[in-house]
């Protein structure tokens, strides 16, 4: 029995989430096991009655779950930024999920805007780090004559460009990024060892010719931890060229490990060239905490109760949480129902799906699981 904490969010979220549910009911009933799921009442509607995001009860519940599946987080009514943050990244960082877990895999009967590449060409995965870089939330912006509380920025700019941003810049803003030793270990190490079970071929993404100081560091841990993994083959990319070659010749990759800005980035290229958001799954880890895993697509609040919202990503979603519980059989037949579906024409209409509702969707693929196909 696996005991699993569940929040559909706004949108279209509680409709995925529902047929994900299904799916991985019906791996259980295949493979031997038993899911207890846990609803929680986090997003939009609650935010708006009562002005809470994730509250410490909240935290302090979810705690006591290996895995919690996430439906999307969104809504027109609500400034952007406030949900995404008080929510998603509020989950994130609490729970110290520090490894971003992306598949960019072409499924076959899929279609990818690459020309002459199919399912054997794209296949990897992108690690990126989730907790650190330019997402820790320390900057600001001033205005003329605003007292500027971080005396590097103001020595930055008075030796750079001869300017007192406190009198003769007219707005500034800054964000600082940071990366620790220990948070960029931690995270390649989780890459290295997912090398190691798959083709023993790594790369690293970085910046480091221009951003020498922060991804400098970055660049360094990783040859350090390399010397742990002598099996491993590794390569440095900078981040403008592994966009080019995902695009040119994505089956040089493996498995990526990456800084939070630009695995975010490069993940949503990755994203497109599988196939789109509707086919992208993701996850949160943290390997002795509590996990988060869910579609990369947003809310999209427009399709909500239409029955029309492609549930893939978020049963995909569903394949890497039982694949973190450790019920890798139950995980791969999940897979392979999502590829039988797609192949019989079962999806929704984004995919050429003609008359094939959410619901409708996540059955033919439950089914699937069940018979084995």
């Amino acid at each position: 029995m696996y005991k699993i904490a569940s929040i559909g969010g706004d949108g279209i979220g509680p409709e995925i989430v529902a047929e994900g549910k299904k799916v991985l009911e019906a791996a259980g009933e295949k493979f031997n096991f038993a899911i207890e799921w846990t609803d929680f009442d986090i997003g939009a509607d609650r935010y708006l009655a009562t002005k809470k995001l994730v509250t410490e009860d909240d935290l302090a519940e979810l705690k006591k779950f290996k895995a919690i599946y996430f439906g999307s987080i969104g809504d027109d009514r609500v400034k952007p930024g406030i949900l995404e943050k008080g929510i998603l990244l509020a989950l994130r960082f609490h729970f110290d999920q520090y490894v971003n877990l992306r598949p960019i895999k072409l499924l076959d009967g899929v279609e990818t805007p690459l020309a002459g590449k199919g399912p054997k060409d794209i296949d990897f995965v992108v690690v990126r780090e989730n907790t650190e870089d330019f997402y820790v939330g320390i900057g600001s912006r001033f205005r003329k004559h605003q007292t500027i509380e971080l005396d590097v920025v103001r020595d930055i700019y008075n030796v750079k460009f001869g300017l007192d941003v406190t009198s003769d810049a007219e707005e500034i803003a800054y964000q600082i990024g940071v990366i620790t030793r220990e948070g960029a270990r931690r995270v390649q190490t989780y890459a290295f060892n997912l090398a190691m079970q798959r083709k023993k071929k790594l790369t690293s993404v970085d910046k480091a010719n221009v951003l020498s100081d922060v991804y400098g560091l970055w660049r360094d841990v990783f040859l350090d931890t390399a010397k742990n993994y002598p099996g491993v083959t590794t390569e440095f990319n900078f981040v403008d060229a592994v966009t080019m070659w995902f695009v040119k010749n994505p089956e040089w990759f493996d498995v990526v490990v990456t800084p939070n800005m630009f695995g975010d980035i490069i993940t949503d290229l990755g994203a497109m060239i599988q196939g789109g958001l509707g086919l992208a799954p993701g996850g949160n880890i943290n390997p002795k905490g509590t996990s988060m895993f869910e579609p990369i697509h947003g809310s999209a609040p427009k399709y909500k109760g239409r029955g029309v919202a492609n549930p893939i990503a978020t049963i995909w979603a569903g394949s890497l949480l039982l694949d973190h519980l450790g019920e890798h059989e139950a995980a791969a037949a999940v897979v392979k129902a999502i590829e039988a579906s797609i192949r019989d024409g079962m999806v929704t209409r984004d995919l050429g799906g003609k008359a094939v509702s959410t619901s409708k969707a996540g059955s033919y693929i439950a089914e699937c699981v069940k018979k084995g196909c």
